[in-house]
């Protein structure tokens, strides 16, 4: 009996068992933002999220990363709050923080290319770049090893 006992709080404080599934994450996301899924499987997920605009977000324990991809000149303040409510349904970090990080990081990459600010336990890195087809703007946010 104590041998059961023991084996199941070594797999209860696993993190593969303290960890949300990929598909509760895909729910997560899905129900934060309203971003429709557009392809699914077992560790990785896209969403429809506007005109221009995508999510994705990777699966991996507890190192699982979102991020948001907008084509186009301009920026719509949408885009950060989308990608705070995306990245707040993953790590649960606050979504205002999120959204400053993600600020900071984007005009840090409008003058540099890339940039990276931390948030917490979690990093936050944004690419802009031209290509024929205009502007593409990416962020991402990845969330830090526990150690």
């Amino acid at each position: 009996m104590r041998s059961r006992l023991a084996l199941l709080l070594v797999l209860a404080a696993s993190p593969a068992w303290a960890e949300a599934s990929c598909g509760e994450l895909i729910e997560r996301v899905q129900a934060a933002t309203g971003a429709k899924v557009a392809e699914r499987n077992a560790d990785f997920a896209r969403f429809d999220a506007g005109p221009q605009t995508a999510l994705t977000l990777s699966c991996a324990g507890d190192q699982s990363s979102v991020g948001a991809q907008i084509k186009g000149e301009t920026v719509p303040e949408t885009y950060d709050t989308l990608f705070a409510q995306a990245g707040h349904a993953v790590t649960g970090i606050a979504p205002d923080r999120l959204r400053e990080a993600a600020r900071q990081a984007r005009d840090g990459a409008q003058a540099k290319r890339h940039s990276t600010v931390d948030a917490e336990a979690a990093r936050v890195t944004c690419a802009v770049m031209r290509r024929e087809s205009g502007l593409l703007t990416q962020c991402a946010l990845l969330q830090r090893p526990r150690t």
